[in-house]
């Protein structure tokens, strides 16, 4: 396991004993079928981690803290992708086509969204029209013509592909970064906000927009 779990990082171990008095009872019911939650970005206090449990259909969200001593398995996104299994929803037949291009980038990614949920249980969670969320670990910047490369690679798939990149200072979605905003929406714990360099560093703009 990491030495701190990371957004998006699936996470086994949480009880209802965890839980607030007042969570709603099919939160109590995930956890005590053994269902892991899902890292979240939030400020929490050292030992914990912030996590949201997930129900049955897509107005079961809740969000909750977890004691990072109570992780029993940790599963992040890149570990989903080592092994695919055959499927005709149009969002695996999509990753499994994607892999290899991606694989090819030299950086570390993986999926995210009901597809890793899905992968990481068993649970058919995804569905028809399932869309496809990734991740791509970006620790040095991504110059906007490869953005926009990608992303023309990533269109036009059997679903639609939205694609993070997980920058030092959070994430930014790729489609946002490939566009011509001079400005885009950076997630971080914190919350969001817009910025012009979503690696926080004072690289070269003009580089970085080439």
């Amino acid at each position: 396991m990491h030495e701190t779990p990371r957004p998006h990082d699936l996470l086994w171990g949480m009880t209802p004993a965890q839980l607030p008095a007042d969570a709603p009872e099919w939160t109590r019911q995930v956890l005590t079928a053994g269902q892991p939650v899902v890292v979240r970005r939030a400020v929490v206090m050292s030992g914990q981690v912030a996590v949201g449990v997930r129900g049955a259909s897509r107005d079961q969200r809740y969000a909750s803290i977890m004691d990072v001593s109570s992780v029993l398995r940790c599963v992040s996104p890149e570990h989903l992708i080592e092994a695919l299994p055959p499927s005709e929803l149009p969002a695996l037949k999509a990753l499994a086509a994607i892999k290899p291009i991606l694989d090819d980038l030299g950086r570390s990614w993986g999926v995210t969204g009901s597809v890793a949920y899905q992968l990481a249980t068993g649970l058919a969670v995804a569905h028809a029209n399932s869309d496809l969320d990734l991740l791509l670990r970006s620790p040095t910047a991504l110059p906007r013509r490869e953005a926009r490369a990608l992303q023309q690679l990533l269109d036009g798939r059997q679903c639609r592909v939205d694609m993070q990149l997980e920058t030092p200072s959070g994430a930014v979605a790729l489609r946002e970064w490939a566009g011509d905003a001079s400005r885009v929406l950076l997630k971080c714990s914190s919350g969001a906000r817009l910025v012009g360099n979503p690696w926080g560093n004072p690289l070269d703009q003009a580089e970085l927009a080439a």
